[in-house]
């Protein structure tokens, strides 16, 4: 009787091992399942993206420039070249004044002395003096650019008066460029969303998040120009500027 009991009592436990031991392997193998399909969603999600490039472009007009002119005179002794000199400064001042810059918008830089030699017959310097050059220059800054750009090209007409005078280039520049900047970056952006939806749209996905952004380098350049660097580019020389920007961005795909 005893011996049955046992028997019976070793039966149970076994048939407890047996289903305890498919128990646990049914749960490795649905634990094994559901980490599969996760690791399997976890690629999906690290492999399928997008890259593409977006750009964006404005015209814009300089709102600041800055004109640079000198004049200069060669006279034998230094005294009447500096009496000269002078004389230039005040009649170009009195020039600029009659196109409406006050003096005060007027910076005059120091004059500039060179000394020269004369030449032997082989056209080399020798140690005698024969005479000085001195140079002054003059600067403009200012927002009116329409007005300086006529000046930097009349201002030659005081050669007429006995003036050897120098007009350089304008320099033009763009002072709200730091808020442009964000703006452009903004329309960037949504051009290279609409691309990359443009582009998935035939596999019939569509795109998700962005995952990534990096901004490009901003071309400043003459409106007309087809010149790009790889560092970026900042014209000063025209008054009409196109400002372009770009951005590269990534999407996962749905």
């Amino acid at each position: 009787m005893e011996d049955h009991v046992n028997g019976k009592m070793n039966f149970l436990k076994n048939t407890q091992i047996i289903i305890l031991g498919l128990c646990i392997a049914g749960a490795t193998i649905a634990a094994s399942i559901i980490f599969s399909k996760g690791f399997l969603s976890v690629t999906k999600f690290m492999r399928e993206q997008i890259t593409v490039t977006g750009s964006a472009q404005k015209d814009i007009k300089s709102d600041y420039t800055v004109w640079v002119g000198d004049f200069s005179r060669r006279e034998a002794d230094m005294a009447t070249a500096y009496k000269k000199l002078g004389e230039d400064l005040a009649k170009v001042k009195q020039y600029l004044a009659g196109q409406g810059i006050g003096e005060k918008e007027i910076i005059v830089r120091q004059i500039e002395t060179e000394t020269i030699y004369k030449k032997n017959e082989k056209g080399n310097n020798t140690n005698d003096i024969e005479g000085y050059r001195l140079k002054q220059t003059v600067e403009l800054r200012s927002n009116d650019v329409e007005k300086i750009g006529r000046i930097s090209r009349e201002a030659t007409g005081l050669i007429n008066e006995g003036i050897e005078f120098y007009s350089g280039s304008p320099e033009y520049f763009y002072t709200k460029l730091d808020d442009l900047k964000v703006e452009m970056l903004a329309k960037a952006t949504e051009n290279a969303k609409l691309r990359a939806e443009n582009m998935v749209k035939a596999t019939g996905n569509k795109i998700g998040f962005m995952r990534s952004a990096k901004m490009g380098v901003f071309q400043i350049t003459p409106v007309n120009s087809t010149e790009i660097s790889d560092w970026g580019m900042n014209d000063t020389t025209a008054l009409e500027k196109r400002v372009t920007a770009v951005v590269n961005a990534s999407f996962s795909i749905e």
